[in-house]
């Protein structure tokens, strides 16, 4: 159930909205079995979980996992970040520290365009 509607969410979804979705199916559904699956999930490597900045912990199946995010701290506004544009930090990581880096999902805040405008 908790599969299901990681799967069938087009954005990143927080536990309440997993458990709003498991309900609508099995209305004798209990929170705590969504987070406890969520657990079992992130453990296992089958899902993953991102802050925002807004205090809500969001899921997402691990299959789209590699993928990163502009957040602006003002409106909170979320733009998609290509992988190729953490390429150069991952291989300087490497060069200048010996650290290799494990950048599968990364949210980076600041003021988006629209908000710098404003200021």
């Amino acid at each position: 159930m908790v599969v299901d509607a990681l799967h069938g969410a087009k954005r990143h979804i927080s536990a309440e909205e997993i458990f709003q979705r498991v309900r609508e199916k099995y209305p004798y559904a209990n929170i705590s079995t969504v987070y406890r699956t969520l657990e079992l999930l992130k453990e296992l490597g089958l899902a993953a979980e991102i802050s925002m900045g807004d205090g809500i912990v969001r899921y997402h199946a691990r299959e789209n996992s590699r993928h990163h995010h502009l957040v602006c701290t003002k409106c909170g506004s979320m733009l998609d970040l290509p992988e190729s544009d953490l390429e150069p930090l991952e291989q300087s990581l490497i060069k200048n520290h010996g650290f290799k880096a494990d950048i599968n999902h990364l949210a980076i805040f600041g003021l988006c365009s629209k908000c710098q405008k404003k200021t």
